[in-house]
């Protein structure tokens, strides 16, 4: 459930609670002794004000607490021998939110205007008065209120420590495994790596020296050995990334654009809309998938161009990139590969979507749209 659902069902149930409530005060005013017209008017209208204001008891605690406060000693006081119901409601709820001083003086000042307000309300001694204002208030009925709060507020600390608690031994294991598989990498890859770029660099020169043809074949696999290089090394940085450096980005996506034209491929960036901040996590997306598509382009498609469009809407980002490889719709849907898998993984991980596959008259095509959510 959303936090926006679990909201609204929290205000529903508080609303259910408040009405009642406030039936049930009306309820036993009804059936007890009623005073004068205008005075009955008036008990009324604070016995539903009471009760109603424990819609909000949540949001407001401490101003339902002193509505709630001022109503009771209201009906009391125009005759209404009533239990201060809403009271004890707003009590739990103040506790709860963990304004247990404030609650524990405006307790105090209840107690002893609730005497008060019963000699008020009639020709009553103060032996009577004491003992319609227990009736109203039971302190043990008080202290049953504040208690339940308190446990409840204890018991949400204890939750909300462990799941903190959790959060941190995850995240620690997390980074922990990062480093793992960057020590794993850095050992088994970056040797191989340097020393296929060494030998590449070595033949080129000699080739060279010797005022011989470099073959366009040595010549790739030279520019691959040091693209290679260059993303074992920011695969490296991402894995020992303490937080600090900023992750490769849409902003880095002209970069791509460049480099797949140094591979010969004819590639085009187009953005459209305007410019605006979006979240980390669809900003390392939309460079992967970019990233991706234009590297199967350039190397195993055969493609000649590939245009790459990025379209920044208020409520999504669209990202496509398209290829004039010889794919054809007649070859059906491609078998899925890694870099495909991983695509859609981080696609469908953020809540976008994602289609890739042979386009109408040839080549091929990545598309994905990425929802964009901005507080407010």
């Amino acid at each position: 459930m959303t936090e926006a659902g679990a909201n609204a069902r929290r205000w529903y149930g508080d609303a259910a609670i408040a009405f009642g409530v406030t039936a049930a005060l009306l309820v036993t005013a009804v059936s007890g002794p009623t005073p004068g017209m205008a005075r009955a008017a008036l008990g009324y209208g604070l016995l539903a004000a009471g009760g109603l204001a424990l819609a909000v008891r949540r949001r407001v605690p401490r101003a339902v607490l002193a509505v709630t406060g001022a109503c009771a000693i209201g009906y009391q006081t125009a005759g209404f021998d009533v239990p201060v119901v809403a009271y004890l409601f707003a009590v739990y709820a103040a506790v709860r939110a963990g304004h247990r001083g404030v609650t524990a003086v405006a307790s105090v000042l209840m107690l002893a205007a609730l005497p008060v307000a019963a000699l008020l309300s009639g020709p009553y001694d103060t032996g009577e008065a004491l003992a319609r204002a227990r009736g109203a208030l039971e302190i043990a009925w008080l202290v049953a209120a504040g208690a339940a709060g308190e446990a409840l507020r204890q018991a949400e600390r204890r939750a909300d420590e462990a799941e903190r608690t959790r959060e941190e031994v995850a995240r620690r294991r997390a980074d922990e495994e990062r480093l793992r598989i960057a020590r794993e990498l850095h050992d088994s890859l970056t040797h191989q790596i340097s020393v296929i770029k060494v030998q590449a660099e070595v033949a080129v020169h000699v080739a060279r020296r010797r005022g011989e043809d470099v073959p366009a074949a040595l010549l790739a696999i030279r520019t691959a050995g040091r693209e290679a290089g260059r993303e074992l090394r920011a695969t490296l940085e991402a894995l020992r990334d303490d937080g600090t450096a900023p992750p490769r980005g849409i902003d880095d996506v002209a970069e791509l654009v460049e480099r797949a034209r140094s591979l010969g491929l004819d590639a085009r960036l187009c953005v459209e809309g305007p410019r605006v901040d979006v979240p980390a996590a669809v900003d390392r997306t939309v460079y992967r998938i970019v990233q991706e598509s234009l590297t199967n382009a350039a190397r195993h498609a055969g493609a000649n161009t590939a245009t790459v469009r990025i379209d920044c809407r208020p409520e999504a980002l669209a990202v496509s990139v398209e290829d004039d490889g010889p794919a054809a719709p007649a070859a059906g849907a491609p078998v899925p590969g890694l870099g495909l898998l991983g695509m859609r993984e981080r696609v469908t991980a953020l809540g976008g979507r994602l289609t890739a596959g042979p386009r109408d008259g040839g080549g091929f095509s990545v598309r994905a749209e990425l929802p964009v959510e901005r507080t407010p």
